[in-house]
């Protein structure tokens, strides 16, 4: 599987987005740990459909114009990392869930921790919003962008959801 990338500028400092020919793998930070999401070598490809498609959503995001993203996701991860992202693509937008309510939700009531870490491994972070996801007590807990970008994600998204009303 061939890998193309592009780098775009975001509220939240650079990102870089990363695809196949049909759909996106990760959006990786800036600083991001290049263990956390292990992928092949990627060429860049600014030009690439899809890659734009992408930067143009994620730029509606940011600007309060767009709730959902409609693009083709193909992360890549082990079965249950799969079942927490997509538990995480059920959490409505400008609201939170916890580690533990998310473990209840797939069926595995002990496994917050597990949860927690497949959360950490998510390659596609705003895309399948691991932002919303905070500890048992409220507060913010990990996250690969850190906690002042979580932090502006859902402030933003409680501001947007706040206009639009």
């Amino acid at each position: 599987m061939s890998l193309i990338y592009k780098q775009i500028p975001s509220p939240v400092g650079r990102l870089k987005l990363v695809a196949t020919d049909h759909a996106l793998v990760a959006i990786l930070w800036e600083n991001d740990k290049p263990a956390r999401v292990k992928l092949a070598a990627a060429k860049l490809d600014n030009a690439h459909p899809l890659l734009t498609r992408a930067e143009n959503q994620l730029s509606e995001y940011f600007a309060g114009q767009r709730t959902t993203f409609d693009l083709p996701l193909a992360p890549i991860g082990t079965p249950f990392q799969q079942k927490v992202w997509h538990a995480l693509t059920q959490i409505p937008y400008a609201q939170t869930s916890t580690y533990g309510s998310l473990a209840r939700s797939i069926g595995s009531p002990t496994a917050s921790r597990a949860v927690g870490a497949a959360i950490g491994r998510n390659p596609l972070s705003i895309l399948i919003p691991c932002h919303r996801v905070i500890g048992a007590s409220g507060k913010l807990t990990g996250f690969a962008g850190g906690l002042e970008t979580k932090s502006f994600l859902l402030t933003h998204e409680l501001t947007t959801a706040h206009r639009q009303r």
